[in-house]
């Protein structure tokens, strides 16, 4: 498999792809984000390890332009541990965030446990006949039966079931859900996911695709559809 090595700085880089290649990975580093960017569009590899702070374009910039047409496995590397930091990371759609200084070894159990992830995840011929999300219509169809959704519902089946089987909390909801960044309690995100549940329910009563993970948020799991 091949990962992108997107780092800055030739020490950390360099250890980095040592060790991704001891473990038989296929590694290609970059120090710029710009032109990481586009050799990662022109030719996808398997998973990226980015930095967060980079010259061209930063690392925040970067998997932005990725998510825009990818669901490409990015673990994000930064030396700031704010938490904000570490949130607005995993809402541009990274999958880990891991904070410096840290352990190589941790780094090479962080990318298989994303890559395992990004394997298991639904077949997308399966999410289309079984599962699908009309954006255009405001529609969701399960096994050919279909309803409808408001745009706050549409906005939420869709920020959960970009991300089959990972946990958002409500803030990052609420950010996906309202553009104008009003600030709403949680109370109306649980609101908006009992109705939305009852909708998927009434298209499918055996099986629950919207769970709540307690103290955190929620999580879309695909069933196994007959």
């Amino acid at each position: 498999m091949k990962i992108a090595v997107v780092e800055d700085e030739p020490k950390l880089a360099n250890v980095l792809k040592s060790y991704l290649e001891k473990e038989n990975y296929s590694t290609v580093v970059f120090d710029n984000g710009l032109e990481a960017l586009t050799d990662i569009l022109r030719s996808p590899p398997d998973l990226v390890l980015l930095d967060l702070m980079l010259p061209g374009l930063d690392g925040m910039s970067v998997c932005r332009e990725i998510r825009k047409t990818s669901n490409l496995p990015v673990i994000m590397i930064t030396a700031r541990v704010e938490e904000i930091d570490r949130l607005l990371g995993l809402e541009i759609g990274a999958d880990d965030y891991i904070c410096k200084p840290f352990s190589p070894r941790e780094v090479i159990a962080r990318v298989k446990a994303v890559l395992r992830r990004s394997q298991t995840k639904p077949d997308p011929t399966d999410l289309d006949t079984a599962f699908s999300l009309n954006e255009d219509k405001a529609t969701v169809s399960i096994q050919g039966k279909s309803c409808a959704l408001t745009l706050v519902e549409l906005r939420l089946l869709k920020a959960l079931s970009d991300k089959p089987g990972q946990i958002l909390s409500r803030d990052q909801l609420m950010n996906r859900i309202y553009s104008d960044n009003r600030v709403v309690s949680d109370r109306t995100i649980d609101s908006h996911v009992k109705k939305l549940r009852h909708k998927l329910g009434e298209l499918d009563a055996g099986n629950e695709y919207v769970h709540s993970v307690y103290g955190i948020g929620y999580k879309f799991d695909l069933p196994q559809l007959d």
